[in-house]
């Protein structure tokens, strides 16, 4: 086994492409994009393991260099693309994890490679996402500027994980804003008053536990709670908990509005996350003044409730 670091680029934004440019030009397209991705790997001492269709699988030795490779990725991509259409943007977003990978016929396995995967899933287009893994290994003097978001619940993983947003925009400010989380707040005991969150949308309705988290909200089918219309994202929202409360966080290209029970005051999201401290309805993709934005109602369940009712999830 060697010890690497993993970059999972996945490209998002592919269905508006494709209904654009057409099937033909629009792979065609998607095949140049990662082709440069893999050659940008490749430049920065890293391998490609391989093509996904619309993703890139990479590995590298150097833990720096694979940052590096992939803040140059996300700028030179921005630059090229800065003037064109929304419907014609394929923008990225990125996992990374470092760990013990095995390599098996040019493939590669391991706990870090299904991390990098998961995080790629939970970054928003232009983001970075990488574990503490990662970021600790860089040592005092890299230039690599970061922010905490704290430690996060990852599918397929017992403990939690700190994770970390990778600015690489000029004008972005680094780690000093955000205060990580104490991993112990994560470790909630049985009794805790956090015992799951209800959503609802139209006539569907889905409860999840604490070990379900986080909870991925898209227009996909591999979403945890799927919306299915045209202004959300693939994946437009992740719920998840820190510190013992629950944060909900706007990934999506439209934005999400967050109002609570028993005030009109409402909250905006762009990348953006804010607390669900009480019951409340969040609207995906257009604000609440749109009759016809999809709301999703959400309510907090406590833990007495969920030690009576047994299994959350329907």
């Amino acid at each position: 086994m060697a010890e690497l670091t993993i970059a999972f680029v996945d490209l998002t934004g592919s269905v508006s492409v494709f209904e654009t440019l057409g099937n033909d030009r629009a792979a065609a397209a998607v095949t140049r994009l990662t082709q440069w991705i893999g050659k940008v790997g490749v430049e920065h001492d890293g391998k490609v393991v391989k093509m996904l269709g619309d993703g890139v699988l990479l590995s590298f030795s150097n833990n720096l260099m694979a940052i590096e490779c992939m803040v140059r990725i996300q700028q030179e991509h921005a630059q090229r693309t800065a003037m064109w259409p929304d419907r014609l943007k394929l923008m990225m977003q990125i996992g990374m994890a470092r760990g013990q990978v095995v390599q098996v016929d040019g493939d590669c396995f391991g706990d870090a490679v299904n991390v990098a995967s998961r995080l790629s899933d939970l970054a928003g287009p232009e983001q970075i996402l990488a574990t503490d893994t990662v970021i600790r290994k860089l040592g005092a003097r890299h230039g690599v500027r970061s922010r905490s978001l704290g430690p996060m619940r990852i599918k397929g993983r017992v403990e939690p994980c700190e994770v970390f947003r990778v600015e690489w925009q000029p004008e972005m400010l680094s780690e000093f804003l955000t205060l990580p989380a104490d991993l112990h707040a994560l470790r909630a005991p049985k009794e805790s008053v956090f015992g799951g969150i209800e959503l609802g949308w139209l006539d569907a309705t889905q409860s999840f536990s604490l070990t379900d988290l986080p909870i991925r909200i898209g227009r996909v089918p591999e979403a945890d709670f799927v919306v299915s219309d045209p202004r959300v994202s693939r994946t437009h929202a992740v719920i998840d908990i820190r510190s013992g409360h629950y944060v909900l966080e706007d990934v999506s290209s439209y934005g999400t509005w967050v109002r609570f029970s028993g005030s009109d005051a409402i909250i905006a999201l762009r990348r953006q996350e804010c607390l669900l401290h009480s019951d409340g309805e969040i609207a995906m993709g257009a604000p609440f003044t749109d009759f016809s934005t999809p709301t999703l109602s959400f309510r907090l369940v406590d833990g007495a409730m969920v030690l009576g009712r047994g299994p959350l999830r329907d």
